[in-house]
């Protein structure tokens, strides 16, 4: 293996774990501020329980679903595609969990940032909270992409017949990473939508009160649903918007590779811009403290 490819190979796995590391203490930084007051604090925890329960109830279908697929895979195409397929379901159903767990937990801290000290303190806290995902995304998405291949070609040694066979397997990684995508965004949209049209008709057709107003206990329906949809369903959906755009390149790229005798590190350059998608997101993420004093 030349020395690009091994850039390509080793790069992605050092910058994968780093940016899953930055996640982790930003997660740690969040936890660590005020919560507020009882009230907050217990409309937090009400929130967070009633999106893990969601969550767990709707993890326990798709690995159904997954397991079911995966053995069909495993019987029609071979083992590698079929572990590919469970790697790219388990890191989407990682990514989404991740990024509802933070956004639950940071939801009462932004608020008592707001309350204290401001917009500016308000913002990057809840900033924070969304990046946890961002980077668990882009870095899971790396790890993933950049372990399926470090593995095969150990196993299997570089040449030709592997990169194709590689383009092949890794196909499995996007589909299993759709398969849990398909059911998280659309059963956590359902359910957000069902809450949010319930909770509207309830108080302002028959109470007669304005929207997501706290004399609403359906509210914290509403709420749950903002949660299990539109953050742990975009989490799924956006790792597997990313992987599929890094693993299609792949694919073509191993391709023409092929017919024109390309090394890994040119066929593999989809990486690198990866790479540099991941240290973006580090500057905007630093960037927003800029905000702070407003």
């Amino acid at each position: 293996m030349d020395l690009s490819s091994q850039f390509v190979t080793y790069g992605g796995l050092v910058l994968a774990v780093l940016g899953l590391i930055y996640a982790q203490v930003t997660y740690w930084n969040i936890r660590s501020l005020p919560r507020g007051n009882d009230t907050q604090r217990k409309l937090g925890v009400t929130i967070y329980n009633g999106a893990m329960s969601f969550i767990k109830q709707e993890y326990r279908y798709i690995v159904i679903f997954v397991v079911t697929v995966g053995a069909l895979l495993f019987y029609f195409l071979g083992m590698q595609t079929a572990i590919c397929y469970f790697a790219g379901a388990a890191l989407s159903m990682t990514c989404g969990w991740a990024g509802m767990t933070s956004a639950c937990i940071a939801n009462s801290r932004t608020a008592e940032a707001a309350n204290t000290s401001g917009q500016g303190s308000a913002l990057t806290t809840a900033f924070k909270g969304g990046s946890v995902m961002g980077f668990s995304v882009a870095s899971l998405g790396i790890l993933g992409v950049s372990g399926a291949f470090t593995i095969y070609f150990v196993l299997n040694g570089v040449n030709d017949m592997n990169l194709a066979s590689f383009a092949t397997n890794i196909g499995g990684f996007a589909m299993g990473a759709s398969s849990v995508a398909l059911f998280a965004r659309v059963g956590g949209g359902i359910y957000t939508k069902a809450a949010d049209v319930g909770a509207d008709l309830v108080g302002k057709v028959e109470a007669g009160i304005p929207e997501d107003d706290p004399r609403n206990p359906a509210t914290i329906a509403d709420n749950v649903g903002d949660n299990v949809g539109d953050v742990a369903g975009m989490g799924a959906d956006l790792f597997e918007s990313y992987v599929g755009s890094v693993i299609a390149t792949i694919v073509i790229a191993s391709g023409l590779g092929m017919a024109t005798n390309q090394t890994f590190g040119d066929v593999f350059i989809s990486n690198n811009f990866d790479y540099c998608r991941d240290y973006s997101l580090l500057y905007w993420n630093k960037s927003c403290r800029y905000f702070k004093g407003f």
